[in-house]
């Protein structure tokens, strides 16, 4: 039997931490409730979350301490939670290592499908090959692509093309032959805020054929009703 995912959620408010705890249930996920930094940074080496929803404003130890005491040890995905909506708190939190910002109030639903889409994005990197940490490239004929100094070489010419473009090339040729939907795509390159939007997909598709031909080997291909792949040959 597969062990459920855990949930540690850090907010001082009981209503939202009880409402938010209900949801993750309903999904399957086990959850743990603390109200306060301290309890917050006790119950993570204890219950040893998958992922922890953590609320900015508490009591003691703030939201901020708190994630820069997890990142010190650990890389457990961490979404922060905050009535603060300015750009400036949004930054602080992302540079302190968050993996997502989620400002008060906010759906129910939408939190949940952001808590599938970290760990979705959490599991692929945990799983990716040791060797791609320090060098991630793939080589095909006529084309490599290097997504640690973003580059791009086709025919023996550097390609220009915007981080978006690339990451969305190279995770596709680093997946040969498996198709992959505009939905997983966008969780994947862009994250969950583009979510429903397939056409950023189509578009920079769009873009890559305009300036990678399809090669005798390999070919970026639409598979029809569900999204695309890069086929190898």
């Amino acid at each position: 039997m597969v062990s459920k995912q855990k949930i540690l959620i850090v907010d001082d408010d009981e209503n939202i931490a009880e409402l938010i705890s209900l949801y993750l249930t309903k999904e399957c996920f086990e959850t743990m409730i603390v109200y306060d930094g301290e309890s917050a940074l006790t119950a993570f080496e204890s219950f040893k979350p998958n992922l922890i929803l953590l609320d900015l404003m508490l009591p003691g130890i703030d939201g901020y301490q708190v994630c820069r005491e997890i990142r010190s040890s650990s890389q457990t995905p961490i979404i922060m939670l905050s009535a603060k909506g300015e750009v400036f708190d949004k930054v602080l939190g992302l540079e302190l290592g968050a993996d997502d910002y989620m400002e008060k109030p906010f759906d129910t639903k939408e939190l949940v499908a952001r808590v599938k889409a970290v760990l979705r994005r959490f599991k692929a990197g945990a799983s990716a090959p040791e060797e791609n940490s320090t060098s991630k490239k793939v080589d095909y004929p006529d084309l490599t692509i290097n997504l640690t100094n973003y580059s791009v070489v086709y025919k023996g010419k550097v390609v220009e093309m915007p981080p978006k473009e690339l990451e969305l090339l190279y995770f596709l040729a680093a997946s040969p032959n498996q198709v992959f939907t505009r939905e997983q795509l966008l969780d994947q390159i862009w994250g969950y805020e583009y979510i429903g939007d397939t056409r950023t997909v189509d578009v920079h598709i769009k873009r890559l054929r305009e300036k990678i031909s399809d090669h005798q080997n390999w070919r970026l291909s639409t598979v029809w009703g569900i999204g695309y792949k890069f086929e190898v040959l």
